[in-house]
Order: structure tokens, then sequence, then C-alpha cells
């Protein structure tokens, strides 16, 4: 049955595709969170979630993660555990490095500062790679769990035995741990009175400063939330890819392309541009080889700019 075996490799591609895009989305939301507070493009986030790829690695592997929950829970405790030390270190970035070429401070200079935000935030990608080519070396690693190698079977939805659906085990935690952390995120920004100060100085940092808002803290919490946010992606990402010291150059562009897709400084747009990343990529291979997805990726993304700017949830018109 020709048909059902094309419409059984169409339901696995779309199934692998909200798989990895709910990955995609939370380290889209990482990134979008940075943009749309700061109007920071960061070059560094993709070298930031290898941090915290390597940081859940060796949480899980050496620092009692996986003796303490097994190797079927460590895994994803690990990669949450991965947030809050990125989270300080880009803290700590922010502080000596990024708040001298961002906020209130730069707006009178020539591009608003962002030609050094530019060279600053890829200077750093380039020490954090090469820095953890040194320390860490060139060669793959990646959290081992039994979920990786085992599949939740949904069917046979037909009577005939055909039409059955493979769901991977662990990108499926991966996936709902990832969509929890984004909602709470959500939640955070919308219900809390942090989030709504994060809020303020992204609609208009000026009016944000006679309102008694710290704008340049804000900052710093947005961009150590959106890194740490990220870092998580990462962890949930290392249990089912191998990865090196240059795995963020591959994630960046993805996630740049998914934080447009979803619209500039929307951080709910961002994780379903994420989403629609991953669906394209997979649904690819269908008709593509795997070498050409990334450019299934932005033969879409260039229609979807042509058609809509904005994004998906972006605004028509610039901010006030």
């Amino acid at each position: 049955m020709p048909m059902a075996q094309l419409l059984e490799d169409v339901l696995q591609a779309l199934n692998a595709g909200l798989l990895v895009g709910a990955l995609y989305g939370l380290m889209c939301v990482g990134l979008g969170l940075i943009f749309g507070v700061m109007r920071v493009i960061n070059f560094a986030q993709g070298d930031f979630m290898m941090c915290g790829m390597y940081a859940a690695f060796y949480l899980f592997t050496a620092l009692g993660v996986q003796a303490a929950f097994g190797p079927y829970g460590g895994p994803y405790i690990a990669a949450i555990l991965a947030g809050p030390p990125l989270f300080l270190f880009a803290w700590a970035v922010h502080r000596l490095l990024l708040s001298r070429v961002t906020g209130m401070r730069v707006t009178a200079l020539e591009g608003e500062g962002h030609y050094a935000q530019l060279l600053l935030t890829l200077g750093i990608a380039l020490i954090l790679q090469n820095g953890g080519l040194f320390v860490l070396g060139s060669v793959p690693v990646s959290i081992r769990t039994p979920l990786s190698s085992s599949a939740f079977e949904i069917g046979p939805l037909l009577e005939d035995g055909y039409l059955t659906i493979f769901v991977n085990k662990a990108r499926a935690i991966a996936a709902l741990v990832s969509v929890a952390v984004a909602i709470g995120l959500l939640l955070f920004i919308n219900r809390t009175r942090l989030g709504k100060t994060l809020r303020a100085a992204a609609d208009n940092p000026q009016a944000a400063i006679y309102m008694g808002i710290d704008v340049e803290r804000a900052h710093r919490v947005a961009f150590a939330l959106g890194v740490g946010i990220t870092a998580i992606a990462g962890g949930l990402l290392a249990s089912s890819y191998p990865f090196t010291p240059y795995v963020g150059l591959e994630y960046v562009i993805v996630m740049y392309a998914g934080v447009v897709l979803g619209g500039m400084g929307s951080i709910g747009g961002a994780f379903w541009g994420g989403m629609v990343i991953g669906l394209i990529q997979q649904l690819s291979t269908l008709v593509l080889p795997t070498q050409l997805q990334n450019t299934a990726i932005f033969v879409v993304f260039l229609l979807i700019v042509l058609l809509r700017p904005q994004g998906f949830f972006g605004r028509s018109v610039e901010r006030t």
C-alpha cells in the first residue's frame, strides 16, 4: 500500500518535527527575550547554549545527578540544573562587558551602539568556542539515557497493520519539558512584578526610568534569563544529540530564523517560530537529502518574510 506508506512517512516526519521544534522553540524563546527587552543581536547565544549542554553533561556524569536520579530522570534534571549556573555566568558577562555597550548610555551613539554590540558578542562567541575546544576537547559527547533508544508505539492505525508511528521517548520527554519551561516563562513575564518591569523596559525605556524602574538591571535580568532558558534547551538537546564546542554555530542560525519568523519582540511568537523551523526541517527530509535541510528552512523563511515581514506575531509598526 504505497499511499499508506507515504502517509506513515509524513506522520512520522510530523512527529519528529514537533518534538525537535519544541526544543528549537525553547532556544528561540531565550534569544527572543534578550532581543525583545534589550534590542541586542547576540551572536554568542548559540555558544551560551553549548555551555549549557556541557554543564548538563558534567552535572549528569560527574556531579552526582545520575547517581541521585538515575539514567531515566537524571538527564532532564541535569538540563534544568544547567540553567542557574548559566544565568549567573550571563549576569557577570552583562555586568562586566555588555552593560558598557547597551542601555541608555549608548542611545546617543551612532547606530545606538549596535556596531559595538555586534563585535562584542561575536568576540564572546569566539572566546567560548575556542576556550571550550582548549578545555573540553573536540571529541563529541552526549548524555546517555536508555530512553534515547526506545520509543512509544502508536498503532497500527489501519486494520491491515499499516500506519504505525514511533515516538522517541527521550525526545518526547524533552519536548514536554521544553513546553513546560516556555509556559512558565510566559507566566512569569505576564503575571509577576519583575516580568512587568521587563516589559516596561522593553516598550519604552525612557518612560520606565521616569517611573522609577532600573532599566539597566532589567536588561541584566533579561539577558541572564534568556541565556539560562537557552542553556536548559541545550541540556535537553544533549540527551538526544552528540555535541562539541562548535555546536553553537549550527543552532544560532536556527534561533535567529525562529525569532524572525515568530515576530521580533514576541516571546510566544519565538516559540512558534522554532516549532515551524523544526517542522520544515523534518518534513523536508521526505523530498530532500539531509544535507539540504537548512536550505529548505531558509527558502520557507524567505517566502514568509516576503509575505509577512513582521513575522507571525510581530507588530507591523515600530515601538515608540
